[in-house]
């Protein structure tokens, strides 16, 4: 048995969880309002939050848990990619602690724990989870990938986009309309009573499994602006309608080459990971490709679509079973493939 402290710190949750083996004890989130009245994350205002929710949510999920710090056998957190300043203050606690306990630590690299988090159980119940090689649809702000998993850290990245992400093509798409941060959600709540086919966006076109959103996100703007040019009204009279539209839009792109891939590789076991992958509309039509291809679908719960330390708790037991632990020297890394 292994009893694991997790810690994510990579962009503007601060987060900590205990796991048992792969068992979640508790997992706890402290998120980072200051950002709202920008419109997105300040790095320099996401290092100095961390620095005051790491204690407190580190106690937190220990409370939760019933476990005392002698307790532990190890310590997992995410090495990258992220905020360099973010990183800096999970990174730093953990080294600190393990050093303290004299216990091992395993960095995670977070896109990975993402992908893991379908292992996660919860005390007294067994739930399926993807049999290897399984695919997963990576999609985040920041990423866009799909990626065919042959075993807990052997990865093949079928496609990935060549330019912006799903989740960035969202958020831009918000702003334009001068809709709250985080977009995502808003327009996740508007277009359930938009008509996806109001309008017309202009759909990427590129070659193999890759993405490309960069043009579907120039066509919106375009489409506002001209719009507005004439009516000064626009935004407010169709605003459900242009979160349906763009929402429909990249959704449709997403699954066009997924199940592309799935065709591809015969792979029927089918899993999304990231931010994204809380979308509703992403959601109910995976799990409709899963009854019309005859897929198993495995969605996360709402709980591990958001940055969190469940994940990466998940990816250091697995970590933790090959003996994959890392030096006190261990840096965190911005950028992925570093």
């Amino acid at each position: 048995m292994a009893l694991i402290l997790a810690i994510e710190s990579s962009c503007d949750d601060t987060s900590a969880a205990v796991l048992e083996n792969d068992c979640v004890l508790s997992n706890m989130i402290a998120g980072q309002k200051v950002h709202e009245m920008y419109g997105g994350v300040v790095p320099e205002l996401a290092s100095r939050a961390h620095q005051e929710n790491i204690v407190p949510v580190v106690d937190a999920a220990l409370r939760s848990a019933g476990v005392k710090t002698t307790d532990l056998d190890a310590i997992a957190f995410t090495g990258g990619p992220g905020l360099l300043g973010s990183l800096l203050v999970g990174v730093s606690f953990a080294k600190s602690m393990a050093w303290a306990l004299g216990c091992p630590m395993m960095a995670v690299n977070h896109l990975e724990a993402h992908v893991l988090a379908h292992f996660l159980q919860q005390p007294g119940q067994r739930k399926e989870v993807p049999a290897f090689p399984y695919l997963c649809l990576l999609v985040s702000g920041g990423h866009t990938q799909i990626l065919k998993v042959c075993g807990p850290f052997q990865f093949e990245t079928l496609g990935t986009t060549i330019d912006d992400a799903a989740g960035e093509t969202i958020d831009k798409a918000a702003k334009i309309m001068g809709l709250p941060y985080p977009g995502g959600p808003v327009i996740d709540r508007l277009a359930k009573t938009g008509n996806p086919k109001a309008f017309r966006l202009a759909k990427p076109r590129i070659p193999d499994l890759n993405y490309s959103f960069s043009g579907l996100k120039t066509s919106f703007l375009y489409l506002v602006r001209d719009h507005l040019a004439e009516n000064p009204d626009f935004i407010a009279e169709n605003q459900a309608d242009l979160c349906a539209c763009i929402q429909q839009a990249v959704i449709d792109t997403l699954l066009d080459k997924l199940i592309k891939a799935a065709e591809q590789h015969r792979i029927k076991d089918i899993a999304i990971g990231g931010g994204v992958s809380a979308n509703s509309l992403l959601r109910s039509r995976i799990e409709a490709c899963g009854r019309e291809y005859g897929w198993r679908t495995f969605l996360p719960p709402f709980s591990y679509t958001t940055d969190n330390a469940a994940m990466v708790g998940m990816a250091g037991y697995f970590k933790w079973l090959q003996k994959d632990f890392c030096p006190l020297d261990t840096v965190p890394y911005t950028r992925q493939g570093r």
